[in-house]
């Protein structure tokens, strides 16, 4: 629905889609379904593009919503290790939006309190999701 719309002419807009954040938001979606696939294919795609060459991110909350989605893919197909190092690398920037983030890390975080309750691994990440809600 969004690619038939014109490019818009001020992406600044509150109400304009940033056709260049289409990704983001199909990962999310994806996510949210449960298509893993996709969504792991978005989030890859958003790490891409919005990380240098060189390897500085030019676009870092949306690089750590990304990972926490591959975080909640790798959950959801048993890797737990896998998924709770996409969930640290995610907490570990600098640059936070903590409520998005939060939101987002709550998600993996969830499915590892259900798949995982007793592996130290997953309640070592409870723990600093839980940690970083309480400093917001």
């Amino acid at each position: 629905m969004l690619e038939s719309l014109p490019y818009p002419d001020d992406t600044d807009h509150h109400f304009v889609v940033d056709p260049a954040k289409f990704d983001f938001y199909a990962m999310d979606c994806y996510r949210i379904v449960g298509e893993d696939r996709l969504a792991e294919m978005y989030a890859q795609e958003v790490i891409r593009s919005s990380t240098n060459p060189d390897g500085t991110e030019q676009k870092p909350m949306r690089n750590a919503e990304a990972r926490v989605t591959l975080g909640v893919v790798a959950a959801r197909a048993g890797d737990l290790e896998r998924a709770v190092a996409y969930g640290r690398d995610a907490l570990s920037g600098e640059r936070k939006s903590l409520p998005s983030l939060l939101m987002c890390s709550r998600e993996l975080a969830t499915l590892l309190r259900e798949r995982y309750p007793h592996e130290a691994e997953a309640v070592a990440y409870l723990d600093e999701v839980h940690a970083l809600a309480t400093v917001r």
